[in-house]
């Protein structure tokens, strides 16, 4: 083959498998709920973690383990993407009569999506009290009344992320806090913003430094070895920590930043 049509060639190959490459690198970007979820709860962590000092990528990793990136019926129901405990005064979620789809393979909580399944589809249970804060603001929150509120109600549903993380971030991130975990985690932050500022929160060696501080071990926020794993498997497959750095460093939106650069 004559050597110059050879180097166009080449060319061409390289730049059809160039973004194959880069997209991989990022894999849970392809999956359109990863990004509807991430479109909403980012500049919600961004805010709280530049007035509370937590890692914000960090912060929507664990978001996205703990709610199954907002599908989890928990989460649909109270805004408790993080599924923190309710402390004794909270409003917690009740027990629930809730039916199954056999066919969907999810639990169903919205009236009008229930209407839609065959009664042969769907298996009745009651659901244990979930022990997690109700996010949803009264009369609803604590009880068995309105549960898609905030399915069909988006800024309700934005005011219950960011009242959720708000509290990780103050009453669970605490100097005071029983959980040691949490109280040394919260005085190394305080250290790491005080020497170096707040920019060193969006590094990927403090956001792996406090999934590992928090979980994996007893008396944390998760126990489970693996947990931290699996968190920081997401934060890097979503590309977490760029995303944040593209939004806070370069002022890019949701959208730009979510491209693969």
């Amino acid at each position: 083959m004559n050597a110059r049509y050879l180097v166009p060639s080449m060319l061409m190959i390289f730049s059809l498998l160039s973004p194959l490459n880069a997209s991989s690198k990022y894999s849970l970007r392809k999956y359109q709920h990863v990004k509807e979820f991430y479109r909403t709860i980012t500049p919600i962590v961004i805010k709280i973690s530049k007035e509370k000092n937590i890692p914000p990528a960090a912060v929507l990793a664990i978001a996205g383990v703990e709610s199954g990136y907002g599908r989890g019926y928990v989460c649909q129901i109270t805004g408790n993407v993080l599924s923190l405990g309710a402390y004794k005064s909270d409003p917690e979620l009740p027990a629930l009569y809730l039916p199954y789809s056999k066919s969907k393979k999810k639990i169903l909580f919205d009236p009008k999506e229930i209407k839609k399944h065959p009664k042969s589809d769907l298996v009745y249970k009651t659901r244990a009290p979930s022990l997690k804060k109700d996010y949803r603001p009264l009369p609803y929150a604590g009880s068995y009344k309105n549960l898609a509120l905030l399915k069909y109600n988006n800024n309700l549903k934005k005011r219950a992320y960011a009242a959720c993380v708000n509290d990780f971030a103050t009453k669970w991130l605490n100097t005071e806090s029983k959980i040691k975990s949490f109280q040394e985690a919260r005085v190394w932050l305080n250290s790491i913003v005080k020497n170096k500022g707040y920019s060193a929160l969006l590094t990927q060696k403090v956001n792996d430094e406090f999934i590992s501080q928090v979980g994996g071990k007893p008396h944390s926020f998760n126990y489970r070895e693996t947990w931290p794993k699996k968190v920081k498997l997401i934060m890097d497959k979503a590309g977490l920590v760029e995303l944040v750095k593209y939004m806070q460093k370069q002022n890019m939106n949701f959208n730009e930043a979510w491209k693969e650069h």
